[in-house]
C-alpha cells in the first residue's frame, strides 16, 4: 500500500479511476482501525516517535482526488459540504465509542479507540489516533494527524493542532495518561510525554519557552545544523502551567512588559494523581 499511495501522490494521473479510488478507501479503513499512523513510537527516534510521511500523502490524496458535494441528512436545516472522500467516520455501538448529542464531528480516516468519550460538541479531524479510554471534552479540537494516547483528557476548550503539511513534519504527540487543561493549546509538533499535566490555559508551541524550575533546565524547539526540525519536548510527569517572563529590551523593561512563557512547578506525586483522576462514573 505504502509503494502505491507514494507512486499515486508523486505521479498524478490526468484523471483518477476506480482503481485509485479503491486503494483510497483501503487506505482509510486501514486508518480507521489504526493499522496504520501519521505517527508512531519508535524508540531510536530522540523524541520516541517517528513521522509517517506516507501517511500524510494518502491523506492528502483523499483531498486531491475528492469532489465537492453534498451529503447532508437536511440541506435546509443542517448542510453538509465537503470532499466526497471525507465524509463523518461511521461508527457503530460495537466500537465502544460514547458520542454525546450535541454537534460533534469525527471525519473519517481516524482512529478511535474503545471507550473514548466524546463530549459535545467536539472535533476530530482526518488522520488522528486517539487510544483507549481517553475523552475528548466539549469545545475541543483534534487536528488532522494529532497522535493521542491512553487514558487522557482533553478537557474543554482545548486544541490539539494538526500538522498535515509538511508531510516530513512530526504531528503533535499526546502520550499516554496525559491531562490537557481547559483552554490550552498544543501546537506546531510539541511531544507531550506520558502522565504529563498541563494546566489551564498552557500554550506551547515552538516559540514559547518552557522553563523547568525542578531540574534548572529551559525546553524550546530547535533545528539541527542539517536544518532538521527538533521539536519542543515535554518531560514525562511533568506539571506545566502558563507562566511569563521579563521583556530584557530597554522598551520592554520601561514599559514593564512580559512574554509569554510555560513553567514546570513540580513532578507528578500521589497528590497530583488523586486531583486529576477522571472519574470512573463517567464512563
Amino acid at each position: 500500500m505504502q509503494q502505491q499511495i507514494e507512486q499515486l501522490f508523486g505521479e498524478p494521473p490526468a484523471q483518477y479511476i476506480e482503481d485509485h479510488f479503491r486503494l483510497f478507501r483501503e487506505f482509510k479503513d486501514a486508518l480507521n482501525r489504526g493499522e496504520v499512523r501519521a505517527a508512531e513510537p519508535d524508540a531510536t527516534s530522540a523524541t520516541g516517535w517517528r513521522v509517517n510521511a506516507w501517511v500524510k500523502k494518502g491523506i492528502l490524496l483523499g483531498f486531491r482526488m475528492g469532489a465537492v458535494v453534498d451529503m447532508s441528512v437536511d440541506p435546509a436545516r443542517q448542510p453538509f459540504i465537503d470532499k466526497s472522500t471525507y465524509p463523518v467516520r461511521a461508527i457503530t455501538p460495537a466500537d465502544g465509542i460514547r458520542i454525546v448529542p450535541g454537534g460533534s464531528s469525527i471525519r473519517d480516516g481516524s482512529f478511535i479507540g474503545r471507550g473514548v468519550v466524546c463530549m459535545p460538541p467536539m472535533f476530530i479531524n482526518v488522520g488522528a489516533y486517539v487510544g483507549e479510554g481517553s475523552m475528548i471534552d466539549s469545545h475541543a479540537l483534534v487536528g488532522s494527524c494529532a497522535q493521542i494516547g491512553r487514558n487522557c483528557h482533553i478537557s474543554a476548550g482545548s486544541q490539539i493542532g494538526g500538522v498535515l503539511e509538511p508531510v516530513g513534519a512530526l504531528p503533535v504527540i499526546i502520550e499516554d495518561e496525559v491531562l490537557v487543561g481547559g483552554n490550552s493549546g498544543v501546537f506546531e509538533g510539541t511531544v507531550v510525554k506520558h502522565r504529563a499535566v498541563l494546566g489551564t490555559g498552557t500554550i506551547l508551541n515552538r516559540s514559547i519557552p518552557v522553563y523547568d524550575l525542578v531540574r534548572d533546565a529551559v525546553y524550546t524547539a530547535s533545528e539541527t545544523s542539517s536544518g532538521e526540525s527538533v521539536p519542543l519536548v515535554i518531560p514525562a510527569e511533568a506539571i506545566v502551567v502558563p507562566g511569563s517572563r521579563a521583556v530584557s529590551h530597554p522598551a520592554g523593561a520601561k514599559h514593564g512588559l512580559s512574554l509569554q512563557c510555560a513553567v514546570i512547578v513540580k513532578y507528578r506525586d500521589a497528590k497530583t494523581d488523586s486531583r486529576i483522576q477522571l472519574e470512573d462514573l463517567l464512563r
